[in-house]
């Protein structure tokens, strides 16, 4: 039984959701993610259930085959990675991460952050405290552990501590400890043991982002977001190969980049602005190709669809010309939130606790329905704290997570 179960989840047949931002870490569902509704009925999808107790966080799930996994925390002395079930969201297995980073963080917002990451019979799991565990997917048991924080890595997170979605690529696993030691940091992915430690001149802090695979000018790298920019390195050593300071004005560098080809396209919280740089692999540099206001810039980040960029500010949903830079359509939309792309439609998921499904058109803003989850949870940190979980759609289901309520619906078309 457990052999067939490991196999299902190995081959990945059906449209599957491993990781942060999907299977291409790109904000696109899967490519055989089709059939799905073109349009919302008036009061949202059908909801297939919600559960109201799965602890405390802001990470999304991953989900393959008919499991999800998601972290939460109870309390803040216990974070946890929990297996559930995709048919009702019951609890298959819980195991302990470790206590959540920073309690004390000021303003206050303590809880689990990250999604896990699921490659074959594993799951990778990074907690807010900076422990890395990798775990069998059928029972949750640790094959190994690490902890960034300890002096072997001396790692060093924002002061909302560590957010990242671990990277698994290849035989690697990817986080980034911050400091002096191992700015950025790849492990052997069975085992545990380092494959290279990447210190940063200045041994700068972690941020709040996830490092994903650019191949620029040939040459394979890691694009990650630091706490004082975003920077390039080789996936092989980790050598420091290019960084760009610009986009790291704002309060919390969270954004994940957007990678397309030698472009990488970045943004910070609350600056309200992005910028386009060119990978030169003949000088070894990022060269800016634009900085412009009025582009994508919320904690939800940005999707690349054909030419066009998508994305949210406090303003609403934008669309912008992916090499200029130039602004297409702005639309209110629900606000300020997460964007996924799946089968020419966004799922938008608004940080105020309302979802939309928008067309991938970058002429015009058409939209094709909107609804608000029932039984939205309190925030007891205050109107600051908001729904900041990303949306995920997977096998004809989409689930939505604000703090320690999911709720899932059936997005499919009858």
């Amino acid at each position: 039984m457990r052999l067939a179960f490991a196999f299902i989840a190995t081959s990945c047949i059906a449209a599957d959701w491993p990781q942060w931002l999907g299977p291409a870490r790109d904000g696109h569902a899967s490519r055989t993610e089709t059939g799905l509704l073109n349009e919302w009925p008036k009061d949202g999808p059908r909801m297939l259930w919600r559960i109201e107790r799965l602890g405390d966080g802001y990470g999304a799930p991953a989900v393959v085959g008919g499991r999800l996994y998601v972290i939460s925390n109870q309390g803040m002395d216990e974070e946890n990675l929990s297996a559930l079930s995709v048919e009702d969201g019951k609890a298959l297995w819980r195991m302990k991460l470790g206590p959540v980073g920073n309690p004390d963080q000021a303003p206050a917002y303590p809880a689990a952050r990250s999604t896990p990451s699921i490659d074959g019979n594993l799951v990778y799991a990074f907690s807010s405290n900076g422990d890395l565990v990798c775990a069998e997917i059928a029972s949750g048991k640790v094959r190994w552990r690490k902890s960034v924080r300890d002096g072997e890595f001396g790692g060093v997170p924002g002061k909302w501590a560590y957010s990242e979605s671990p990277l698994v690529d290849g035989n690697a696993v990817l986080v980034s400890p911050g400091g002096a030691q191992a700015s950025l940091l790849a492990l052997d992915k069975r085992t545990g043991k380092v494959i290279w430690k990447s210190a940063l001149p200045g041994g700068e802090a972690a941020a709040y982002s996830s490092a994903v695979i650019s191949i620029a000018g040939g040459r394979r790298q890691y694009v990650q977001f630091m706490s004082k920019g975003v920077v390039g390195v080789d996936a092989k050593t980790g050598e420091l190969l290019w960084r760009y300071d610009e986009t790291s004005k704002g309060p919390a560098n969270i954004p994940t980049p957007v990678v397309s080809g030698d472009y990488v396209y970045s943004t910070a919280r609350s600056m309200t602005a992005g910028a386009l740089v060119k990978l030169n692999p003949a000088t070894g540099k990022a060269e800016q190709v634009y900085f412009e206001r009025g582009l994508p810039s919320a904690i939800g980040g940005a999707v690349k669809v054909g030419d066009t960029l998508y994305g949210t500010t406090s303003e609403g949903l934008i669309a912008a010309d992916f090499a200029t830079g130039k602004q297409r359509w702005k639309n209110e939309s629900v606000g300020a939130g997460s964007i996924l792309h799946a089968a020419g439609r966004f799922y938008v998921y608004g940080e105020d606790g309302a979802a939309a499904l928008v067309e991938a058109n970058p002429e015009a803003y058409v939209e094709r329905g909107r609804f608000t989850p029932p039984g939205k949870p309190a925030h007891p940190r205050g109107a600051r704290e908001k729904s900041w979980a990303y949306p995920v759609v997977a096998n004809g289901r989409l689930y939505l997570r604000d703090l320690g309520v999911m709720w899932c619906y059936d997005v499919r078309a009858k």
